[in-house]
């Protein structure tokens, strides 16, 4: 609730304000949380559960209408919601990795949202910083129309804090800025190297094929089995110095290869080779577990928002409307995720429900200790 106070409320007070700004994004976070994903839930929810409400919230005026929230929505500043959400989960991620022991891996990804193309809108495309361990997103960019993931990233990057920490970005961050702009907030980086760097490439194909046959080249090996399928995946590493050029890739200490192959029933993929270049020492087992990790995002945060949030099948496509949801379904699964007293292996899917349909399991995640 502290939080929320650092966010201006966009109406103009001389139009008559019903509802108090703050109560109305509790509602709507509280909403998300409990199974919610459209603004027609929202509205619908709140109006069943606004005894509940009513136990913490003064609701003067009961409860909004659905044309409220999403004038809200459409109105509310993304910049300052976004700002709010990284303070607010700076402690949580505090509290987590101390109590875990975790120092931490951040990996940066794209998801385009696209439900919100509807009504002649491009659909949005969002970059989130996601902590691999905690399974927390730590922060979102949206990336401007008519632009790409290369202006986002930088912006996304200068709000977190990534001291310490290991920042994985596929080939489309890439690029010489980012790299030092990391090293320069103390990070170190883990970037996938394709054609959109043919130099780079280029010398590090060479510098493993000059290696190839090599037994005292680092490498790992790992062949992992079930659904159906088969992944063998080696994973190598070696010294950057001598290929990459420091001036170009700041502190570039280690470079890497990862080839996998996938086998389905008796059909076999063809090798995929992958190549990587890192600020930090890694051995080739530290490598393939940040890729595995890094690429684990696909499962752990895009399909979770998908098929638990329906992020897609939203058609909210108005001003601010579409971004300020998707950062209210990533606080509601940061909620889930940070609930460490759940010691149920329920779907993130069931736990939303669960929300839903106990007071008590709700007001747990929300950290409602007492109410009067």
């Amino acid at each position: 609730m502290s939080y929320l106070d650092e966010i201006d409320d966009p109406r103009k007070p001389s139009n008559g304000t019903l509802h108090d700004f703050r109560e109305i994004l509790v509602i709507l976070i509280a909403a998300v949380l409990s199974d919610c994903d459209t603004v027609e839930d929202i509205t619908f929810w709140a109006r069943t559960k606004e005894a509940w409400l009513r136990r913490f919230l003064v609701l003067k005026n009961g409860i909004p209408s659905e044309e409220t929230f999403l004038r809200i929505l459409r109105a509310l500043d993304p910049k300052q919601f976004e700002s709010m959400f990284r303070r607010w989960v700076g402690g949580v991620v505090g509290a987590l990795s101390d109590d875990a022991g975790l120092a931490g891996t951040i990996a940066i990804d794209g998801k385009t949202v696209r439900g919100s193309g509807t009504g002649g809108e491009s659909a949005i495309h969002m970059v989130s910083a996601f902590a691999t361990e905690l399974g927390l997103v730590l922060g979102q960019e949206k990336v401007a129309a008519k632009s790409n993931e290369i202006t986002a990233i930088p912006e996304l990057l200068e709000a977190l804090s990534i001291k310490g920490l290991l920042v994985t970005i596929d080939a489309m961050g890439c690029q010489k800025s980012i790299a030092k702009q990391i090293v320069a907030k103390k990070g170190d980086y883990l970037l996938m190297v394709k054609g959109n760097q043919p130099k780079l490439l280029e010398a590090i194909e060479i510098a493993f094929i000059d290696q190839h046959g090599v037994e005292s080249v680092d490498r790992s090996t790992l062949v992992e089995r079930g659904h159906g399928r088969t992944v063998g995946q080696i994973a190598s590493v070696l010294s950057a110095k001598g290929i990459v050029d420091p001036a170009d890739w700041p502190k570039c200490v280690t470079i890497g290869r990862i080839d996998s192959m996938r086998v389905v029933g008796d059909k076999e993929s063809d090798l995929e080779r992958r190549y990587y270049i890192s600020s930090r020492a890694l051995t080739a087992a530290q490598l393939a577990a940040a890729v595995r990790a890094h690429w684990g995002v696909e499962n752990r945060l895009h399909w979770i928002l998908d098929v638990s949030f329906s992020e897609d099948a939203s058609t909210v496509a108005k001003d601010n409307a579409p971004q300020n949801l998707s950062m209210l379904r990533k606080i509601a699964l940061n909620i889930i995720r940070a609930d460490t007293t759940d010691t149920r292996k329920s779907s993130l899917r069931l736990k939303r429900k669960g929300a839903a349909w106990d007071d008590g399991v709700r007001e747990r995640m929300l950290g409602i200790r007492s109410i009067c």
